[in-house]
């Protein structure tokens, strides 16, 4: 059953990377995946740049242990996170979240499960580049609405919270 993460700056290939997850697993019946891409506006502002920073170690320790309890929830059998840091450009690819199982249900929901703790309580710093300089870009209400929804107990919710 692979469940990897990776941290880089690399860009990442959607098909490539879901190839791989799929392979030699005859149980996969489903894949859900989510690509997150650089916008080139965020609330009302131009942006021309995103640098993503991260603590290297703690940050693949904390989503491995999502993708566990996200193992526990879901009957999932394969996850594959692959989320970039540095220096991006509008249109760049952020961050994959890619999930196998039997069935498309568990496939979706384990995705949408990952993907609400990435932008919520994964250890990742956005700083965006705007016309009126930089700015530090922090979680929306929108964000943690939708991973108050989970209804994580307390120790699991605060896995890698930002300071």
């Amino acid at each position: 059953m692979p469940m990897t993460v990776s941290i880089q700056t690399a860009d990442f290939d959607l098909g490539a990377e879901v190839a791989a997850l799929r392979e030699a697993d005859p149980g996969v019946g489903a894949v859900a995946s989510f690509v997150g891409c650089v916008r080139d506006r965020n609330e009302g502002t131009g942006v021309s740049a995103m640098e993503l920073e991260h603590y290297p170690g703690m940050t693949e320790t904390s989503i491995e242990a999502m993708i566990d309890a996200a193992r526990q929830r879901f009957d999932i059998r394969g996850v594959r996170i692959i989320h970039r840091v540095g220096l991006l450009r509008p249109t760049d690819q952020i961050v994959l979240v890619a999930v196998t199982s039997a069935h498309r249900a568990c496939a979706f929901q384990a995705c949408e499960f990952l993907m609400d703790y990435l932008k919520t309580q994964a250890p990742f710093w956005k700083k965006e580049t705007t016309p009126d300089g930089a700015r530090w870009v922090d979680a929306r209400v929108s964000d943690d609405v939708a991973m108050a929804r989970w209804q994580l107990p307390d120790a699991d919710a605060s896995i890698g919270r930002a300071p």
